[in-house]
């Protein structure tokens, strides 16, 4: 195959991954993985395997974050591991729901339902709780965007040469 679609193929991967950091229709960074992998074994890019291995690092750990860090945040902002659990749960069964970002709905009614589920009675604690998955939420896809972006760079820099 030709090396410049092959290039073009690897951009439009590392675009598509960045898009999928915040749309979950896309598996995100995984396709800025495949993109940044296509470049350096199917090219014959100077790229050095520390950004394979420091980028793949940075993949999995986004991926371990995008779950703990609402969980976490929750419980910064008076959730109880109820809640956290219910981030945990609604994620999950979010994916599955035929409704756009089914996974950010399902994610913020489990922490609601289970904040709910511990103390029925208290509304303003469900409804903290429940912001502060949404600023762990941000947290988390803000990491993966720049991760992505890094990755994007890296890419085109080295296809410029300039790295």
């Amino acid at each position: 195959m030709d090396t410049t679609l092959i290039n073009l193929l690897c951009l439009v991967l590392l675009f598509l991954g960045i898009l999928g950091t915040f749309l979950p229709v896309l598996p995100g960074l995984l396709l800025s993985i495949c993109g940044l992998l296509i470049y350096k074994f199917g090219t014959d890019a100077d790229l050095p395997m520390i950004y394979i291995w420091a980028f793949v690092i940075l993949t999995a750990l986004s991926v371990v974050l995008n779950y703990v860090i609402p969980a976490k945040t929750n419980q910064k902002y008076g959730g109880t591991r109820w809640g956290s659990i219910g981030s945990v749960i609604g994620t999950i069964v979010g994916i599955f729901l035929p409704i756009p970002l089914g996974f950010l709905v399902g994610m913020f009614a489990g922490v609601f339902i289970g904040e709910l589920l511990h103390d029925s009675r208290d509304l303003k604690k469900a409804f903290n709780s429940t912001k502060g998955a949404f600023i762990g939420f941000i947290y988390g896809t803000g990491f993966s965007l720049v991760v992505g972006i890094a990755m994007f760079l890296v890419v085109l820099l080295d296809m410029l040469a300039i790295i």
